[in-house]
Order: structure tokens, then sequence, then C-alpha cells
């Protein structure tokens, strides 16, 4: 089944953009995923095809307008019935490795691009509409951001990736970074492999990576770490309790 995306874009051209190269262009070339545009501006009702209008209270900047983009987002609708619509913006929830998943799970995905000062608010009561961001930065347009979102989605449909597991060992898989990489030569300015890496201890690297895994979380990502300690905490807590009630 092709993956249907769809993007609500003033900036069309934009797109495929690097969607168009390596793994993700080849997957697109098979027939694994599928690329349509919006242009915003086609929904604007005005000779002068206006999609902004100043903010309500005062305030540098536009603002896009909710007529127009609930059209917008009707016709994206109409192309894909069952996708999610996801807005780019800085006030949404920051995107997780593992709703990507379910992205990638589903039939597609649309987004909706902003620009300016953003979206009337309005649209996310009249339309079911989920606010994403790629962290706490502010980009000039939503679309590097649909961009991103899009690889990371066709990078896991069946067949893109070379190895089946290529996907499993990465950086948030398991809540934690992914263990350090090296490769030949084996002594590069005076550092080496380490050893355990060449060892042929498969129980042995196994268990270097796991700790370096954490051990890095834990360093560069206090927060994902948490999270991960406090998941496998609450684990452990209910299956205790599971077997207490057995």
């Amino acid at each position: 089944m092709t993956f249907s995306t769809t993007v609500i874009t003033l900036y069309p051209e934009m797109f495929p953009g690097p969607l168009g190269a390596s793994l993700a262009g080849r997957a697109m070339e098979r027939g694994d995923w599928s690329l349509d545009t919006v242009q915003l501006r086609d929904f604007a009702t005005d000779k002068h095809r206006t999609v902004d209008d100043t903010p309500a209270g005062g305030g540098a900047g536009m603002v896009l307008k909710a007529d127009v983009l609930g059209a917008a987002i009707d016709h994206a609708r109409s192309l894909s019935p069952d996708a999610p619509v996801l807005a780019m913006t800085p006030r949404g929830k920051p995107v997780s490795q593992a709703r990507i998943r379910e992205l990638a799970a589903g039939p597609g995905v649309t987004l909706l691009c902003g620009r300016f000062e953003g979206f009337d608010e309005r649209i996310f009561d009249g339309r079911e509409v989920e606010e994403v961001s790629l962290g706490d930065i502010v980009l000039s347009g939503g679309e590097p951001a649909a961009i991103a979102i899009l690889d990371a989605c066709i990078r896991l449909l069946p067949g893109v990736m070379g190895a089946p597991t290529s996907g499993i060992e990465e950086s948030f898989e398991n809540g934690l970074l992914e263990y350090p990489q090296f490769t030949r030569p084996q002594e590069w300015e005076g550092r080496t492999i380490p050893e355990v890496l060449r060892s042929g201890d498969h129980a042995k690297i196994a268990a270097w990576r796991k700790a370096r895994s954490e051990h890095d979380t834990r360093l560069r990502r206090p927060d994902l770490w948490e999270r991960h300690t406090g998941a496998r905490d609450q684990s452990a807590s209910g299956a205790r309790h599971e077997t207490k009630e057995d």
C-alpha cells in the first residue's frame, strides 16, 4: 500500500526537495509513497488571493486566516480521508520517534505548514488538527519541519531501509540515545576503536553498547533518562503488582 502524503503550503516548489533523492527518492520512484502539494492561496476568496491578516488585538506580523485554512484542510482530507492532519508550529507538542512510527504504520499524513505569526487559533477548534513541532526552535516556515517529519516516516516504510533491523537500535527507539559507532581504520590520529568492539564476543559487545547508551543518555539528555528510568520503574512496579494479585 502506498503511503500517501499531502502538504498544504504557500511554497509547493519546496517539495519534494531532498525527499526526491537518496532513500526517499528511490522509494517514491518505486511507489512506496506519494506526494501531493496543496497551494494555500488557491483557497483564498478575494481577487488578491489573500491568506493572512493582522493579529486581532494588535501586534507585529500577520496571521493565517481560519477560513482559508479550513477550506484547504477540507480539500486535503478529500484526497486522503483517513490521514491525520498535522500542523507545523512551535506551539505544538515535540514530535517523538514513537509518534513517527505510528504515522508510518498508517495510510499517510497531511502536513499543514505555518508562516508569519502562525495560524488563527480557531482552526484547531473547527478542524481535527494535531499541533506538532521539531523542538524548541522557530523556523521561517513549517516546510523544513514537514520535510523532516516526512523523511522520518518514509525511512520506516517496509523495504525503504536495506535491512529490516536497521531502525531497531537507533536513538529514541528504546527511549535512549544510540550507542557510539566506529568503523575502519582501526586507528586514526592516535585514537583506536574500543577493544571490546574488536573482540568478537557478541555478549560483551551488547553489554558495552547498552552501558554506553545509558551513560550517554544520562549525560546528554537527562530529560530522556528521567523518562526512561521512570517508565522502567513503573513497569517493574506494575509487574510486581500483578504478581501479588495472582
